[in-house]
C-alpha cells in the first residue's frame, strides 16, 4: 500500500489492487497507512536514528560527492503554496556519460522537507556525516551558500552555469533589438565564463551603455550577481578536475521525485501528508525502501 500510494493518486493504487490481485482495497485505507509509516519516517529521522539513514554504497576516500539542493512548490491546504526543499546526494563515480553532454547518475539519496531550511539542513546533514569530499553546486540562492560556508568550509562551492548564463540571456534581451548580434554577443561571453574570465565579463558588461531601462536594471544585476558568486565561477577549472558545473541533476528531481506525484490538477495536501509521501518517494527513488519495509515488518 504504501509502495502504491507513493507513487499513485490513491484512487488509481486502489483500482491497481483490484485489476492485478483481485483485492478490495480502498483508496482512503491506502492513503491512511501510506501517512502513517511516511510519518513514523519523519519522527525517526528528525531523531537520527540509526537504520532509517540511507548512505552510498562503495564511496572511496578520495571520491568526491556531489550535494545539490532546491526548491518546488506544493500547494497545502492550510498554508496554500509551501517550498518542498529537496536535496540530491550523490557520488562522481556514479555519473556515467551515455551520450555527448548527457549523462545518468546511477545511485542517489534524496532528502525532502516541507518547511523552513533551519527544519531542513538538518535533516540533509545527518546524511552527509560519512563523506570527507564535498561538491556544492547551486543557483544564486544566499541560504544555500551560507549554509555551506558555515558547516562546510572545505567543501568545493560552484555557481551552476546556467543560472549564470542566463544573467546574460536576459540582459541581451532587453539590450538589442538584432537577434544575431544577440545571440552573438551572449555566446562571447559565455566563452568567456567557461574560460575563469568571469572579471572580463564584467568589465565587458561596465562598458556597454544600456538602451533601455530595464537593460540598465539587468545590466546591473548581472554585473552584482557575478561579483557575488566570482569564487563560484572558475568553470575551466572546475572542468579540468572532471566536475560538473550544471545543477540540472536537482532541477530534474525535483521534477521526478516532488512534481510527477505531488503537484497533479488539483490536488491540496495537508502538510503532515505531504512530507509523509515525499518521505516515500524519497526512500524509492534513493533504493532504500528496505528501510521502509523494515520499518512495517517491526511495527
Amino acid at each position: 500500500m504504501c509502495l502504491l500510494g507513493q507513487s499513485q493518486v490513491y484512487e488509481e493504487a486502489s483500482d491497481t489492487f483490484a485489476r492485478m490481485l483481485k483485492l478490495d482495497i480502498s483508496a482512503q485505507q491506502i492513503q491512511r497507512v501510506s501517512l502513517h509509516y511516511g510519518s513514523r519516517l519523519s519522527q525517526l529521522i528528525k531523531k537520527n536514528k540509526e537504520g532509517v539513514i540511507p548512505i552510498l554504497e562503495g564511496v572511496k576516500k578520495e571520491d568526491n560527492i556531489y550535494v545539490m539542493v532546491d526548491g518546488s512548490m506544493v500547494y497545502t491546504r492550510d498554508e496554500g503554496w509551501k517550498e518542498m526543499k529537496l536535496g540530491r546526494i550523490f557520488n562522481e563515480r556514479k555519473v556515467i556519460d551515455i551520450q555527448k553532454d548527457r549523462a545518468e547518475i546511477t545511485e542517489t539519496i534524496y532528502v525532502s522537507h516541507l518547511g523552513s531550511i533551519k527544519d531542513f539542513f538538518p535533516k540533509l546533514e545527518w546524511h552527509l556525516v560519512p563523506y570527507k569530499k564535498i561538491v556544492v553546486i547551486g543557483d544564486g540562492a544566499k541560504w544555500i551558500w551560507n549554509w555551506v560556508e558555515d558547516n562546510y568550509p572545505g567543501a568545493v562551492q560552484i555557481l551552476d552555469f546556467y543560472h549564470a548564463k542566463e544573467k546574460l540571456i536576459i540582459f541581451g534581451k532587453h539590450q538589442f533589438t538584432d537577434d544575431q548580434k544577440r545571440k552573438a554577443w551572449i555566446e562571447e561571453q559565455s566563452e568567456l565564463l567557461l574560460n575563469n574570465q568571469s572579471e572580463q565579463v564584467i568589465v565587458n558588461l561596465k562598458k556597454i551603455r544600456a538602451t533601455s531601462e530595464q537593460a540598465k536594471i539587468t545590466k546591473q544585476n548581472a554585473i552584482d550577481y557575478y561579483i557575488e558568486h566570482d569564487d563560484r565561477m572558475d568553470y575551466k577549472s572546475y572542468k579540468e578536475k572532471g566536475l560538473m558545473i550544471g545543477s540540472g541533476p536537482i532541477e530534474s528531481a525535483n521534477r521526478s521525485v516532488i512534481q510527477q506525484r505531488m503537484k497533479l490538477s488539483g490536488q491540496k495536501w495537508t502538510t503532515r501528508g505531504a512530507q509523509a509521501i515525499a518521505n516515500l518517494r524519497c526512500y524509492n527513488k534513493s533504493n532504500a525502501w528496505n528501510f521502509v519495509a523494515n520499518l512495517i515488518k517491526v511495527a
